[in-house]
């Protein structure tokens, strides 16, 4: 499901995990205040479509929402970006330049990574924010400043203050609104809507026919560990977009970078490992048939019966002994299931 009332850009977000559910229900709490909020998790895992949906369900949506990337930007630029400069405030200052923070006035300012802003400007924003003014560098004028404050961080911002690399009064001025937004392997029943959702958008922003993902390619998604998270899974179904020949994805189109080590391509090529079988079976039978423990069991003990026979050379004694069975319980089940 998509979080009704953002507009088409914020509609990115897609899912129905409870972790994200939480998320979404903040959001709407969060959204009517002024105050800071400090949005946490993983790179690649939204956090910007989340400032962004915290702004656009406040009463500042009508306003700027400007965004920047603190850990982009060398620190002795970092200062000019955002609270801009006067002429000739340094070499190379031809012209006045306007700041983020002017350039988000009535609206809401989005620092991404601010665990990695210099310790000398993270004293400048906290007496900004404690203010409610600044100085663009070179300005000898104060300028008042009417924004709001979303703030994210993929590191602990605790083991920055014990190493003295983070200001802990900026930390609690910050962190008035905590958000944790969960990885993608934590949300694995939104790995396949995120996928379709992904593959289309690619589709049609390249011009070509959709492409979907067959049940191999899913059961490997939802078992990969998405160290890049949906920016991650979101590039992927690109590259899918524009590399796989096939209406249909299989394993054989996945990228290398994917699939090597323990996540090989070779356990997921129409030979699934057994859990990931077993998982495809009962959920293509659960809410078509009745009895569906029995029969499942009925199949998997046949299968084991039949592969500890073949493993034996047919000698029932060894292949009892390979199950963990006597050999006349060896002979009841199989009489029993065939």
């Amino acid at each position: 499901m998509r979080y009704q009332g953002y507009d088409k850009h914020i509609q990115k977000i897609v899912g129905k995990a409870q972790s994200l559910q939480k998320v979404f229900r903040a959001i709407g709490k969060i959204s009517i205040s002024e105050l800071s909020v400090l949005i946490r998790g993983e790179s690649g895992t939204g956090k910007e479509l989340i400032a962004e949906a915290i702004h656009q369900n406040s009463m500042r949506k009508d306003k700027p929402f400007v965004a920047i990337n603190v850990a982009a930007i060398p620190h002795e630029l970092l200062e000019s970006e955002l609270f801009g400069h006067e002429k000739g405030a340094f070499t190379g200052a031809q012209t006045q330049r306007i700041g983020r923070f002017e350039q988000a006035h009535g609206g809401t300012l989005f620092l991404d990574e601010i665990g990695d802003m210099h310790p000398e400007l993270q004293t400048r924003l906290l007496r900004v924010l404690s203010s409610q003014e600044f100085y663009r560098v070179g300005g000898h004028n104060p300028i008042k400043s009417d924004v709001r404050i979303v703030a994210a961080t993929n590191q602990s911002i605790e083991n920055l203050i014990k190493e003295s690399k983070f200001r802990e009064d900026l930390f609690h001025r910050l962190n008035v609104f905590k958000l944790q937004l969960p990885p993608l392997r934590d949300r694995k029943e939104d790995i396949k809507v995120l996928a379709e959702h992904f593959l289309s958008a690619s589709s049609k922003e390249l011009n070509v026919s959709e492409k979907s993902l067959d049940k191999n390619v899913l059961s490997f998604f939802e078992s990969y560990h998405w160290p890049g998270n949906i920016r991650q899974l979101e590039n992927i179904c690109r590259y899918l977009t524009v590399m796989c020949s096939s209406s249909i994805i299989t394993v054989d189109d996945l990228p290398d970078d994917i699939t090597s080590g323990s996540d090989k391509k070779e356990s997921y090529n129409g030979k699934l490992g057994w859990e990931s079988l077993l998982e495809n079976e009962i959920r293509e039978r659960v809410i078509t048939e009745k009895d569906v423990l029995i029969k499942i069991n009925e199949k998997l003990q046949k299968l084991l019966i039949n592969e500890s026979l073949r493993a034996a050379n047919g000698v029932k004694q060894d292949a009892a002994k390979l199950l963990g069975w006597g050999r006349n319980t060896l002979a009841r089940k199989a009489k029993e299931i065939n």
